[in-house]
């Protein structure tokens, strides 16, 4: 699997566990959606150490942007809330910074 297609995966995990949580905080939920969200939260966790950079914190870095991005598809989809240029903006120049992150040439130290 790609870097890409593994954090997309890994945010939509985790966007909808956190969602679950949401639900049951602050919208009078069933605490029964909480299972679904450990299991969403420990997939996400395990996604992340998928990724092909060999630092965690480069990783974590890169996964961010992914993240955001699938935060504003989560908005439009489920929430019903389309967005806005600025939304498109910010997560354009999100992602543009997780590519230099992810895939910057380094060489040995």
């Amino acid at each position: 699997m790609t870097a890409i297609a593994t954090f997309a995966l890994a945010a939509l995990m985790e966007i909808a566990a956190c969602f679950a949580i949401w639900a049951v905080v602050r919208s009078g939920a069933s605490a029964w959606w909480l299972a679904p969200a450990v299991v969403g939260l420990v997939g996400f966790a395990w996604l992340l150490t998928q990724g092909q950079a060999n630092e965690a914190g480069r990783t974590f870095a890169a996964y961010g942007a992914i993240y955001i991005a699938a935060s504003l598809g989560w908005l439009w989809a489920v929430e019903g809330v389309r967005p806005d240029r600025y939304d498109v903006i910010g997560a354009a120049l999100c992602l543009t910074g997780a590519a230099v992150i992810l895939w910057a040439p380094r060489g040995a130290a």
